[in-house]
């Protein structure tokens, strides 16, 4: 098993974690634009040079869930971190309303269609915690899942939370490393992105009247997220809840997690053995010889 990376913001695995005893705001110095860009442009770097690694080692992947609340800055953290990493060894999958063909299936088949290959670094914005958060606080969304059966509310929860953390466990079982994180926005600085996204002429058309109303649902949010954290953060799959009304810091944050994780993986390149590299000395002089 990979050690989890180290970080003030790792939810602990015993179910002590408490939302409203989590930071929003940097809890360390933060950083001014113009030192954090040089700081992610550093971290890129050293993320390259790891998935290369990753890819010539060919034994794990590496699974990077992104969930929270609207405007936490999901989008551009993912830019701004993996936007360095050679795009053939990296994929981003974005989950929305499930479509008619997948509520045919299983709240895990979306996803798990989506799963990096050995080698690679998946991306997850959002993902199947959309079961455990938005769905829990709007039940109703049950009726249109196609459920033999309605689990009622004192087990639905309980139920999905078994089947995400046994599938997390088979997925570590065989290669792939988990890291989640929740970007903890709060209501207030949410409120004032709304306002400059709306006053925005080049965002405003990402603005939708949902976006305020799931504002009126803030403490069942709230209460999901507690609740879903403190039952699947362990450390096979840990959670790790950033401060995000700072983006800079955040993504900084963010950044050496990933970075952190990649090198707990103890990533090497492959070693020729020695009638290999005979082999390829053989290759080197018909070429030279050519």
């Amino acid at each position: 098993m990979i050690t989890p990376a180290k970080s003030p913001y790792l939810v602990p695995f015993d179910g002590s974690f408490r939302v409203d005893q989590s930071a929003t705001r940097p809890t360390g110095r933060d950083f001014k634009r113009k030192e954090a860009k040089a700081e992610i442009k550093k971290l890129m770097g050293e993320l390259r040079d790891r998935q290369r690694m990753l890819y010539a080692q060919d034994q794990h992947s590496l699974l990077l869930v992104f969930q929270a609340m609207d405007a936490a800055g999901k989008d551009s953290t993912i830019r701004a971190v993996m936007s360095g990493i050679d795009p053939s060894g990296c994929q981003v999958h974005s989950f929305k309303r499930p479509s008619s063909r997948e509520l045919d299936h299983d709240f895990l088949w979306r996803t798990s269609k989506a799963l990096p290959e050995r080698g690679r670094i998946g991306i997850f914005n959002r993902s199947y915690y959309e079961e455990t958060l938005v769905v829990r606080v709007h039940p109703e969304i049950l009726d249109y899942q196609r459920l033999p059966e309605r689990p009622d509310n004192d087990t639905v929860w309980s139920q999905r939370f078994e089947s995400i953390r046994d599938h997390e466990k088979h997925l570590a079982r065989n290669g792939t490393v988990i890291v989640k994180f929740w970007l903890n926005v709060s209501r207030d600085e949410q409120r004032a992105r709304f306002i400059s996204r709306i006053d925005d002429q080049h965002k405003n058309w990402k603005f939708e009247s949902g976006d305020v109303r799931e504002r009126g649902y803030w403490d069942d949010y709230m209460a999901a997220y507690e609740d879903t954290l403190n039952q699947t953060s362990c450390a096979h799959a840990p959670w790790y809840a950033i401060p995000a009304d700072s983006k800079s810091y955040m993504r900084v944050q963010v950044a050496r997690i990933v970075r952190d994780t990649l090198n707990n993986m103890r990533l090497a390149y492959p070693t020729l053995s020695a009638e290999e590299t005979a082999q390829l000395a053989d290759f080197r002089r018909q070429l030279e010889n050519d």
